[in-house]
């Protein structure tokens, strides 16, 4: 199994990943109890589907009982610049990263396909399931397992030789293969993660508060945010870097090779006011093939109110004050709050 486990590897690589690791699905037993934990303190905040399905979350191995091994994968995509320089124009939206161009999803499956046909052709009677982050599947953990990182003090996945920049794919199968030695950590006394944080998302190191993470705030969050952490959220309309971007490890991060994961010029610090103009048509037009598609043109446009509140450009005003009747409730909430703020 070695031979094949090496051949994999290579077929990965061709495939376009940066690095892999394999485990058992039940190498996380710490899972379940933490996830209950965490939900029971209501952290998760409106993410019901982190509810749902617990038992399939907390423990892969429920997820599918005849799998025998998880492959983890991890595919880059390192920014060729500065995330934190866009937070510095106000009169502009920052973006998250990832979600400058096309949806990671979709590109993540179509490679662990192409790597679990390449495995299959080569283990016939033996069985496999792809997954990104679209499953109850508790990626960062089993990563951690599998040796491709650790989760720092922010919860994210970190790799010394990858940083903070790549996403995680899953291939559980059917076939028993050698495993590989989990990765420990490596944060050591730094918290610069923990200290950058705008809305001080982190109770403690290693623990997150989904409640006041902008990321979450900006894309799972339904209706209007709590007046009070609105400022914090600055000029980011979807997700926020901030913990990733300050990460010291990232002096190892890898470049990015899929040019798919490049930024599209329009979404590298769009005006605010012509975001704001985004009707629905317009909005899925702008974001199609993209992540942010799902969150609707509504919580977009919220989000780009509260930027506009925040910037501080009295000239913004007209295109908040032109939002202030809008059907969506919230749009229209966040609209007059900007305008009282730029007042």
């Amino acid at each position: 199994m070695s031979d094949l486990k090496h051949a994999l590897w290579t077929e990965a690589r061709a495939a376009g990943f940066a690095k892999m690791g394999v485990c058992r699905p039940d190498a996380i037993p710490q899972a379940a109890g933490r996830l209950a934990e965490y939900v029971g303190a209501g952290r998760h905040g409106q993410m019901g589907w982190m509810e749902e399905r617990m038992g399939w979350r907390g423990d892969p191995a429920e997820l599918w009982p005849e799998a025998r091994s998880v492959i983890m994968l991890a595919e880059v995509y390192t920014p060729d610049s500065d995330p934190l320089a866009a937070l510095e124009r106000r009169d502009r939206a920052t973006i998250s990263v990832y979600a400058q161009n096309r949806d990671y999803h979709d590109l993540v499956k179509k490679r662990l396909k192409r790597v679990g046909r390449w495995l299959l052709d080569r283990a016939p009677g033996h069985e496999i399931k792809v997954f990104v982050d679209t499953a109850p599947v508790m990626e960062k953990p089993l990563a951690e397992a599998a040796g491709l990182g650790w989760q720092g003090k922010h919860t994210n996945l970190l790799a010394r030789d990858l940083g903070s920049w790549f996403f995680l794919g899953s291939i559980f199968t059917t076939l028993d293969l050698p495993l590989d030695a989990p990765e420990v950590d490596h944060c050591g006394s730094c918290t610069a993660c923990l200290d950058i944080c705008p809305t001080a998302a982190f109770p403690a190191p290693f623990q997150l508060d989904a409640r006041l993470c902008i990321s979450y705030l900006t894309i799972e969050h339904k209706g209007p945010v709590d007046p009070e952490l609105r400022p914090k959220l600055g000029n980011r309309i979807y997700g926020c870097d901030d913990c990733l971007a300050v990460c010291p490890w990232n002096k190892f991060a890898q470049e990015a090779t899929e040019m798919r994961y490049a930024a599209r010029p329009e979404l590298v610090s769009p005006p605010l006011e012509d975001l704001a103009r985004l009707d629905d048509a317009g909005f899925r037009a702008m974001f199609s093939g993209s992540p942010i598609k799902r969150i609707g043109r509504d919580r977009f446009v919220r989000n780009v109110l509260y930027a506009i509140g925040n910037s501080g450009e009295k000239r913004l005003e007209p295109a908040a004050q032109s939002l202030t009747d809008d059907p969506d409730d919230a749009v229209a909430d966040a609209a007059r709050w900007a305008v009282e703020r730029l007042r």
